[in-house]
């Protein structure tokens, strides 16, 4: 690549391109002699709208054909919701470069502001989620929960068309689109444990690119990575992707330790598994609660739902 260009593989979306868009305004703010071109990539993900994400099935739904550009030298780096990212990059891919997490929760957002203990039973709630499927069920069990696909516009018209009384977004791609207004109440991570990663972007490039890598390095925040490391710890551990209800969240705390809230659930929600652990970094955190869990009784709960794929 022209060694005065950058070029940045994203999806077509408008959360998509306006974390890619974000990236490229920071790289020309930090080099303004730099050029930076997005070039728009479908995935997989992107093409079949009409499934659940958990009947897809496969990990990289949103990731696999962008990174067969950027390993082809086609584009130089892609721009990921590290959520999507699964744990295991194809080789010769690095996500080096981990931003700032801002705004990592769950939102609901009810056609009537109506928060989801006063939503009447029988409410339709929209979500594609396993994970956020199963903690609603915990929390609201006389509630009707059906599948939501579609790009963030896409889901709100839905609800706003009334085929839903409610829908469950990620808060972070609800305020980067301007829409924070639209939200009826956050969850905390004790009603609704969020996805690994979930808030933060990942930059991921070729292994090696060192030009690119060196370019990016002032977007890197050391404590986030710490948090969703141990957050990609727990996940990697249980083998788990969006085809099992699976949650993570660590907070680093001004001790230095990491605190993690995690849970894992059965398809239905009947098992529902939550722990928490507050641990150093350097003791893998992550890990050490995965294990704790599996032997409490999440090894059967994944055993039987990937034995039934």
């Amino acid at each position: 690549m022209d060694g005065n260009k950058l070029k940045i593989g994203s999806r077509g979306s408008q959360l998509a391109l306006w974390q890619a868009n974000h990236i490229k305004d920071r790289l020309t703010g930090q080099y303004p002699g730099l050029a930076v071109e997005l070039k728009i990539i479908k995935t997989l993900g992107d093409k079949v709208q009409d499934v659940a994400l958990a009947k897809v099935g496969g990990k990289g739904l949103f990731t696999k054909e962008i990174e067969e550009a950027i390993l082809a030298g086609k584009v130089d780096l892609a721009v990921h919701s590290l959520k999507d990212l699964p744990t295991e990059l194809p080789s010769g891919l690095i996500a080096g470069i981990i931003t700032r997490r801002t705004h990592g929760s769950d939102a609901l957002i009810s056609r009537d502001n109506v928060p989801l203990k006063l939503l009447p039973a029988g409410s339709r709630v929209g979500t594609s989620s396993l994970r956020r499927k199963v903690q609603l069920r915990d929390l609201r069990p006389d509630l009707h929960f059906l599948d939501l696909r579609g790009n963030v516009d896409t889901r709100l018209k839905k609800l706003d068309r009334g085929e839903y009384e409610a829908i469950v977004l990620a808060q972070a791609g609800l305020v980067r689109l301007g829409l924070e207004s639209r939200i009826t109440e956050l969850f905390t991570p004790r009603q609704m444990v969020p996805a690994a990663g979930q808030g933060a972007l990942a930059l991921e490039y070729r292994e090696g690119d060192s030009r690119t890598a060196e370019l990016l390095g002032f977007l890197q925040d050391p404590d986030t990575a710490l948090e969703v490391e141990a957050e990609r710890d727990f996940l990697h551990e249980l083998g788990g992707g969006c085809q099992v209800p699976i949650g993570v969240r660590a907070v680093l705390k001004e001790d230095g330790r990491l605190e993690l809230e995690a849970m894992i659930s059965d398809l239905h929600g009947t098992r529902l598994m939550r722990d928490s652990l507050t641990n150093h970094p350097d003791k893998k955190p992550g890990k050490i609660l995965a294990g704790r869990m599996l032997e409490a009784g999440g090894r059967a709960i994944l055993e039987e739902i990937l034995g039934a794929e």
